[in-house]
């Protein structure tokens, strides 16, 4: 039975962002939830590279992994969800979560890869508040109850 769904409605409707990137790594889906996150209208981003939302230090370890995924038709991350550091717009730093998704064409290969994508800034200065506090109290209970001394050879 085919679905009766409007799948672009779906993808403008969604609350996550849904970028797609075609084989030479140009942006050509961009809806409303990517504009929220990253600041960029689709006008601004459609024909872009993804370097508009990639730090720069990232940029080459990024395309290094995208061009091989193209060529190969393999992503080693499948449905795991990938954590990075991402820029907005108006250059502040942020930490998304995504998932990615290969599409391919008439002829076998990779035409596009979707990602599904969520902004994940607020849970991650959470976690490493966190990490912080735990350090933190790890180093007081470890010098209110310092190791005991271990005997040496003739004591």
């Amino acid at each position: 039975m085919k679905s009766s769904i409007d799948y672009e409605a779906l993808v403008g409707a969604v609350g996550d962002a849904i970028v797609a990137c075609d084989a030479k790594g140009a942006i050509v889906l961009w809806n409303p939830a990517c504009e929220r996150l990253f600041g960029h209208t689709e006008a601004e981003a459609l024909g872009q590279s993804l370097d508009i939302i990639i730090p720069q230090r990232q940029q080459q370890r990024h395309w290094d992994g995208y061009y091989k995924t193209m060529e190969t038709g393999i992503t080693r991350y499948g449905n795991d969800v990938l954590r990075v550091p991402a820029v907005h717009k108006d250059g502040h730093t942020m930490s998304i979560a995504f998932t990615v998704a290969m599409l391919h064409g008439g002829d076998g290969k990779v035409s596009s890869i979707i990602a599904v994508v969520r902004d994940e800034s607020a849970k991650f200065a959470e976690d490493r508040a966190l990490k912080k506090r735990l350090t933190e109290l790890e180093a007081a209970a470890a010098a209110a109850n310092p190791a005991p001394a271990v005997p040496t050879a003739g004591t």
